[in-house]
């Protein structure tokens, strides 16, 4: 199979070159299943109904998130009723949502799991647990034809802690939440395709995706004068592409950018 996932998208810029992209790369590169994490896509901040259902009409097939995943309020009851939208599997029982699934596609089935780290970020229930959980309930190979972990977190350590957890479970363990696409893409003893983070689909003049003016202001004064933004230059479509094998193990594994100033020539299959 192959497996596209794209790291955080960032306010309508980064929309705009999903739009522009992402039908032209399901096509060349025989895509069999898209993951985006959408968390920022609302103005840099959630994730709406309406972005939702644009996403899924150009080729998007499962949406993932992270700690902004709540942020806009109306998506706490449209996550019960949208399965291709996953928000991070260790909140509490009780939260809207699920925190993964498996999906048909015309080369087999896929899990998703969605998973938020603690170092630095918001006090979850243990992520290492959560993930265990959906492996065990569906192992690849037996459940799953391949199996793809989007784990958001701060710290590198925790993320690379996660991929090596899933080492020979797992097609894929790829990070978000930081916005900046790692050099570190590989495939590790087991077989598990790993990158600690996809990078973000955002103009890359900027602080994470934001325009930087406000970031700025807020490093070397210490005050805030405005709300972030995104950033609204030269985007770059940022993911990571994942080819597997009949047992659903990764046998290739690509960084991918596309378009604005991080831009690379694209992978052949």
């Amino acid at each position: 199979m192959n497996i596209l996932f794209l790291g955080d998208i960032i306010g309508k810029p980064g929309r705009d070159v999903l739009h522009a992209e992402l039908p032209r790369l399901r096509q060349s590169l025989k895509l069999d299943l898209v993951i985006a994490n959408g968390e920022n896509a609302a103005g840099g901040f959630g994730l709406t109904r309406a972005i939702a259902e644009e996403f899924f009409g150009i080729g998007v097939d499962v949406i993932s998130t992270g700690n902004h995943w709540a942020d806009q309020k109306e998506i706490l009851t449209y996550i019960d009723s949208e399965d291709r939208i996953l928000r991070p599997a260790n909140y509490p029982k009780g939260t809207p949502g699920r925190g993964a699934n498996l999906y048909q596609t015309p080369g087999g089935s896929v899990l998703v799991i969605n998973a938020m780290g603690r170092v630095f970020m918001d006090a979850l229930d243990d992520p290492f647990a959560a993930v265990e959980r959906e492996l065990s309930a569906c192992p690849l190979g037996e459940g799953a034809d391949a199996i793809v972990v989007d784990i958001h977190a701060e710290a590198t350590s925790e993320k690379m802690a996660m991929g090596h957890f899933c080492d020979g479970r797992a097609s894929l363990v790829v990070g978000t939440h930081q916005h900046v696409p790692t050099a570190d893409a590989q495939i590790l003893p087991g077989g598990t395709a790993y990158q600690s983070d996809a990078g973000a689909c955002a103009d890359y003049d900027s602080v994470i995706g934001m325009d930087k003016a406000e970031p700025l202001q807020r490093f070397t004064r210490k005050m805030s004068s405005q709300r972030f933004s995104p950033a609204t230059g030269p985007t770059t479509l940022c993911g990571v592409l994942v080819q597997t094998g009949p047992a659903g193990l990764a046998v290739r594994i690509e960084p991918l950018r596309v378009g604005g100033r991080l831009k690379q020539t694209l992978p052949e299959l």
